[in-house]
């Protein structure tokens, strides 16, 4: 696995990939790996990449001024022998000034998707994410670019961000990858204590039970959401920030049941804030 820090470096491995017939695939991340991310590199594989680059990058553009910017996970060391184990061929690991020169104030905001549940919750942490993967898309120039479900809305942002600027390149998605007992693979996982780690599947299980509810027939929004408030209530020690059902190409409430629809949901425990989220598939 080669490793770059700058974007020349970059440029000119993914060149020289190309010039022996390479199809370019990227997964962008920001980096304490876990198996979510080691899977997208093999849906990037999957998707027809025989070149596989993965970034790592703790972008400070989305993250809110009381957010964990300064304590968000970093292993350097550890997260370049995963990638080796899964035979990535170039790591790309930019500094801020790397990524964001001196003087550099141009942004993209994407409107629509991204204003409801986590764009309504975190101002501008959506605009950051747009801006920090526009420019990594124009710096790898992937054929196909892989993310995760679990960032259900920040996977609709992209899309919507790909579609509008007519970015050359195919988007593919991951599933979400779990813990034994239900719990999404995130890098946060890592600030829970044991009490908070024990409580943290209920997120979970109150979309699952959401998912049930929809499929005995249930087609009441206020209500499925209602029951999914009293699966966390009852846990106890778990504070909603919210728990929605959703379209999942608005994240606005559906319009009616005949579709398919995401449930999404996000809790915090003590300091740490998880999100997740469930796909019901449209009722036959």
């Amino acid at each position: 696995m080669k490793l770059a820090r700058t974007i020349e470096e970059v440029r000119d491995a993914v060149r020289t990939a190309r010039m022996h017939g390479a199809s370019i695939g990227f997964v962008p991340t920001m980096g304490f790996l876990h198996e979510g991310h080691l899977s997208l590199v093999d849906v990037a594989r999957d998707a027809g990449a025989n070149f596989v680059v993965v970034s790592i990058f703790v972008n400070p553009r989305q993250f809110g001024p009381n957010e964990d910017f300064t304590r968000y996970p970093r292993d350097e060391e550890r997260d370049s022998a995963l990638l080796e184990g899964a035979n990535v061929d170039l790591l790309f690991l930019p500094d801020v000034d790397t990524m964001y020169p001196r003087g550099a104030t141009t942004a993209i905001s994407v409107g629509g998707v991204a204003a409801p549940l986590e764009g309504a919750r975190r101002p501008g942490h959506f605009d950051g994410v747009a801006t920090v993967v526009a420019k990594l898309f124009n710096i790898v120039q992937p054929d196909v670019a892989a993310f995760g479900r679990k960032d259900a809305q920040q996977c609709a942002v992209i899309e919507r961000l790909v579609r509008d600027l007519d970015l050359p390149l195919r988007l593919v998605f991951g599933e979400t990858i779990r813990e034994h007992d239900g719990l999404a693979k995130s890098s946060r996982n890592s600030y829970l204590d044991a009490s908070e780690r024990a409580k943290a599947p209920v997120l979970h299980r109150a979309l699952r039970a959401g998912e049930e509810a929809i499929t005995h027939g249930i087609a009441e929004v206020a209500g499925i959401e209602r029951l999914m408030h009293r699966v966390v209530e009852e846990e106890g020690g778990v504070e909603v920030d919210y728990l929605a059902v959703v379209d999942p190409s608005t994240f606005e409430a559906p319009a009616d049941f005949e579709r398919e629809l995401l449930l999404a949901g996000a809790v915090k425990l003590g300091r740490t804030r998880l999100i997740d989220n469930i796909r019901v598939p449209r009722s036959a």
